[in-house]
């Protein structure tokens, strides 16, 4: 456990002392709030549309906030493995358990705060245009997020160990995009239907959002929440555990 928590407290340094952490972890999911609601009060009532509206705007944003700390997982990583960092800890007693759960911990750490900014501002923006939002539903909203948190860690850890620090935040380029687009940020995939709503479902990201947006109601139902939640439960404890293998089938090579 002293392996751990003191590589995961080295961890948590090199991103503080990373200004871009805070622009694409904090900085930008913030703008982008403050724009969407912008948009959302330029849209007339009579549309119908409340996809940008901040009770439902707030849990989108918190899921888009997630991407870039899976890309910043990506990049710690890969550095790392570039720079000869890895190579020079692999020669003390720490385990591959105790590495991936040392990059793992601090990126969750960070999500939950960036989550807890999310919606305080979210809070903020919904006393200034009048739209409810309960303390309890974003309590269990942040709660709900954290499967949400480790499934885009674990891509990150898995692009981290599987690629290099040029070609890692290209692939989670490519995360962010589904998730932004095929994850329902920015449109309601439901009200769409046909095709598009059928990819949308086969993808762990429309769920994370889905979750998100029902605790904030909050609507405990099975097919708004739970059944949600599951499906990234599951699919985040699968990206862990391949990650973790990854992990260690890599430290094994490298060492032979």
């Amino acid at each position: 456990m002293n392996r751990i928590a003191a590589f995961t407290v080295r961890n948590i340094k090199e991103m503080v002392r990373d200004p871009l952490s805070y622009i694409f972890c904090i900085g930008f999911p913030l703008v982008m709030l403050i724009i969407m609601t912008v948009v959302n009060e330029s849209i007339p009532a009579q549309s119908g549309m409340t996809i940008f509206r901040i009770d439902n705007l707030s849990a989108g944003i918190a899921v888009f906030g997630q991407t870039f700390v899976m890309l910043f997982t990506a990049l710690t990583i890969s550095k790392d493995r570039s720079g000869a960092f890895l190579a020079r800890m692999y020669a003390t007693p720490m385990t591959p358990t105790d590495f991936t759960v040392g990059y793992i911990l601090p990126m969750l750490i960070i999500s939950v705060i960036q989550s807890v900014i999310t919606y305080a501002a979210s809070f903020i923006i919904s006393l200034i245009t009048g739209v409810s939002l309960s303390a309890a539903g974003i309590l269990l909203s942040v709660i709900v997020l954290i499967p949400s948190a480790l499934m885009f860690i674990g891509f990150g850890v898995l692009f981290g160990t599987l690629f290099n620090d040029k070609a890692a935040p290209g692939l989670c380029s490519i995360i962010i995009s589904l998730s932004s687009i095929l994850g329902c940020i920015w449109f309601d995939a439901d009200s769409a239907g046909g095709i598009v709503l059928k990819i949308c479902r086969a993808l762990p990201f429309y769920y994370s959002t889905r979750s998100a947006r029902a605790a904030i109601v909050p609507d405990l139902s099975a097919e708004k929440l739970l059944i949600p939640l599951m499906i990234v439960v599951v699919c985040a404890a699968l990206l862990l555990i391949l990650s973790a293998v990854v992990f260690r089938r890599k430290m094994r090579a490298d060492l032979a």
